[in-house]
């Protein structure tokens, strides 16, 4: 591919939202030692994506600009670095794709195939695409922290999903539902129906008083609480929680990096868990596969073309997505 040039989306500095992507064509990457080369079919966005171009995360990412942002992709390898050794060109894939240098918004990107994992034929791209950090995410956050196990065995767990019809949220629920759980959710009335269809026992509006108190119908007291909103303080959430629940934060801020310290140092039975996602192959390959049993949806607020990826950034921002929002080059 040495040569040829792609169509991507980039921005050149922090700050300005949609309106400072620009469209330009680069040079097709070339895969050194143990990557491979995609020709992308979907790229799925995710709020960290945003928050990189806001500078929420500088001076760490991006590693420099012009930065093309999106790390969550599916496509096929057409071309193999050295040391490759489980991947050959035509392998239809969904790969992670290294935050600090980014890619995704483009025809074509290099991935690492260790975080490159097979994609059966009943596993569309943008199914595929939508897996790697908001499905990790969640997988993470229930199977370590939360203790859940995702075969069904061992006792049942109450578990509160928070923005239970947004990414990571939506693959929550129907994760903690694996397993033996009890899940309440909350989100906004309008997806009511939509996230008691992916499985949760019981479901609250959060702009009602039970929601913004987020007591259970049932009167449940919560053993977990898969955090994927923001904004709710820790008062909220300690009289739901059973004796030793924890409330992992997927988004952590200052405040709740203090309560998680406070509770540390004091002993405290009920802790506050901020959650760093640590993406591994075998937890995505575990979950593509989910997808082809039939047994996790991706479900796809939107689709994109590349053309218009600024369209699907400035959906991300709004933050009201029902599931994922994917870009097709």
């Amino acid at each position: 591919m040495a040569g040829k040039v792609m169509q991507a989306v980039q921005f050149v500095g922090y700050g300005g939202g949609a309106a400072a992507l620009k469209h330009v064509e680069l040079p097709v990457p070339t895969p050194t030692k143990g990557e491979v080369l995609l020709k992308l079919e979907a790229t799925s966005l995710n709020p960290v994506d945003w928050k990189i171009q806001k500078g929420v995360l500088r001076p760490i990412m991006p590693r420099k600009f012009p930065y093309v942002p999106a790390t969550d992709v599916a496509g096929e390898v057409v071309e193999v670095g050295p040391e490759v050794k489980n991947l050959k060109a035509g392998d239809k894939v969904v790969a992670y794709l290294n935050p600090l240098y980014g890619g995704g918004l483009a025809e074509f990107a290099v991935a690492k195939e260790s975080l490159t994992v097979q994609r059966s034929p009943e596993v569309s791209a943008a199914e595929g695409a939508s897996l790697p950090v908001a499905a990790l995410t969640a997988h993470q956050a229930l199977t370590q922290p939360a203790g859940v196990n995702l075969d069904g065995s061992g006792p049942q767990k109450n578990i509160l999903v928070t923005a239970a019809s947004g990414g990571v949220g939506h693959y929550a629920v129907q994760l903690a539902k694996l397993g033996n759980t009890h899940v309440t959710a909350t989100c906004g009335a309008r997806n009511i129906d939509f996230v008691k269809s992916l499985g949760a026992d019981e479901v609250i509006d959060y702009k009602t008083p039970e929601g913004a108190a987020l007591k259970s119908p049932s009167g449940k007291m919560y053993d977990a609480v898969i955090h994927c909103a923001s904004g709710i303080p820790w008062s909220t959430f300690e009289p739901n929680l059973s004796a030793r629940g924890k409330v992992i934060d997927l988004t952590p801020g200052p405040s709740a990096l203090w309560t998680f310290a406070v509770k540390k140092l004091t002993l405290a039975k009920k802790q506050l868990v901020p959650l760093l996602a640590v993406p591994k192959s075998e937890n995505l390959d575990f979950l593509v596969n989910l997808v082809k049993e039939g047994k996790l949806k991706s479900v796809i607020d939107s689709k994109h073309p590349l053309s218009r990826a600024e369209d699907a950034w400035a959906k991300s921002m709004d933050g009201h997505a029902t599931g994922k929002i994917v870009v097709e080059p």
